[in-house]
């Protein structure tokens, strides 16, 4: 796969993954627990998503709001007194859309033990302008290997988010010129 610096249709330059690769640091505290103690899920997505708003912003050099969260996955429970590292890149980039890429990784705030992935997300993120418009995004280069690999997975998650939005449509139009209501 060759991937170039300028898109065929645009002037902006492509940006290498690591001009807006973004991790953002918090202690989790007694205000984010849910009724079980631990911290709460919508708590990490609020980071999941401020991050990656970030990453998103970086990349295109503005406004860019969320689009859509795919595949939010808690894979280890996260406790008061964790300090939880949200890491996030851009993955693929379309005429005015983005993947980014999500890593939850937490650790206690005071022991030396290594970090554990606890979750992993990918958000969809649309540039808009001052009127909220769409607008183009540079291309994103991968500069690694695993750089090159999110970049082919995530081609793979946005033909399934497109195949997946069609055939609900399809189907809702079906209904509706069957007569069934929803």
């Amino acid at each position: 796969m060759t991937i170039q610096d300028r898109s065929p249709e645009s002037d902006i330059p492509g940006k290498p993954t690591s001009a807006s690769r973004t991790t953002l640091s918090h202690i989790m505290t007694g205000s984010d627990t849910n009724l079980l103690g631990t911290v709460h899920g919508g708590v990490i997505m609020k980071l999941v998503d401020d991050v990656a708003g970030a990453v998103a912003g970086r990349h295109s050099g503005g406004p860019a709001v969320t689009a859509s969260m795919d595949e939010m996955a808690f894979l280890e429970p996260v406790r008061v007194g964790d300090l939880v590292h949200v890491k996030a890149q851009v993955n693929w980039t379309g005429r005015s859309s983005m993947e980014v890429g999500v890593r939850v990784l937490a650790e206690r705030w005071n022991e030396s033990t290594p970090a554990v992935q606890v979750g992993s997300a990918y958000l969809v993120f649309a540039a808009v302008d001052e009127n909220g418009k769409p607008r183009r995004v540079p291309q994103v280069l991968p500069e690694t290997e695993k750089d090159r690999q999110r970049y082919q997975e995530a081609q793979i998650r946005r033909t399934h988010r497109l195949a997946r939005r069609r055939a609900i449509m399809e189907l809702r139009e079906k209904r509706a010129t069957e007569g069934v209501e929803d």
